[in-house]
């Protein structure tokens, strides 16, 4: 019989129970594999940055491709303006795609398959920019919720739809990521069931899928942490440029 597809994401915990306040403060296999994202981007950022050359090697090459295509992406997003953010939205990116890589080795576990971890995510984002906003312009960051332009017989209800449109931000921004991580291992597992039901005379199709499955779910782990990123850089030049 095929294994539950679901069983993948299954939280459990590592070593002993720690509680505090009331809160379960246990070390999970989720924990372990934000610890371990963590570490292999400070090791690659330590090992591609710890002897650079004029000549890059290959190591050095991909961190500074890296290094460009943030930058890039916020220039193009968020402006001028924006370059103090550039650690964040860096760390930011890299750590979702390295949760998002990981989570396509066998054996693994997808941190970001978990609304719980890309909601608390997006809801910091979504504090962080409101403060930048308000921190920027004051009270005048309010205008946000005004568009320019509209006719005053509109204006009340295109308010109220500005401002449901900004409140469900962290929604948006949480369950596109979770969302396509989620479907796409769990397709993955099915598949591979199908192929260990079906044994090597029938399992050659689902194995087909399962391989152009692999490639697309690469794709989209690459295209969902651009995503998160990008999002971010434009709430970012909303509140820092204030267009609206």
């Amino acid at each position: 019989m095929a294994s539950n597809p679901m069983t993948q994401f299954e939280v459990y915990k590592i070593g002993p129970e720690l509680k505090f306040g009331g809160f379960d403060l246990s070390f999970t296999n989720s924990s372990l594999f934000m610890v371990l994202s963590t570490l292999i981007i400070l090791g690659f950022l330590h090992f591609s940055t710890s002897n650079k050359k004029i000549i890059p090697d290959k190591i050095q090459l991909i961190s500074e491709m890296l290094y460009n295509f943030i930058a890039k992406m916020i220039s193009d997003t968020a402006g001028s303006k924006a370059k103090p953010y550039f650690p964040f939205i860096f760390s930011l990116f890299t750590f979702v795609l390295m949760c998002n890589m990981i989570g396509m080795l066998p054996y693994s576990f997808t941190v970001t398959s978990h609304i719980i971890v890309t909601m608390i995510m997006a809801l910091f984002i979504f504090i962080a920019v409101t403060v930048i906003g308000f921190f920027k312009h004051g009270a005048k960051y309010l205008s946000i919720f005004v568009p320019s332009g509209v006719p005053m017989v509109l204006l009340p209800l295109i308010t109220v739809i500005e401002i449901i449109s900004y409140l469900s931000r962290p929604i948006s921004l949480s369950v596109r990521l979770f969302a396509n991580m989620m479907a796409g291992h769990t397709m993955l597992k099915v598949f591979g069931s199908f192929v260990l039901s079906l044994g090597i005379v029938g399992g050659w199709l689902p194995l087909t899928f399962s391989v152009a499955l692999t490639g697309l779910e690469i794709l989209v782990a690459f295209l969902q942490a651009y995503v998160f990123a990008i999002l971010t850089c434009i709430y970012l030049n909303d509140a820092l440029n204030l267009h609206h």
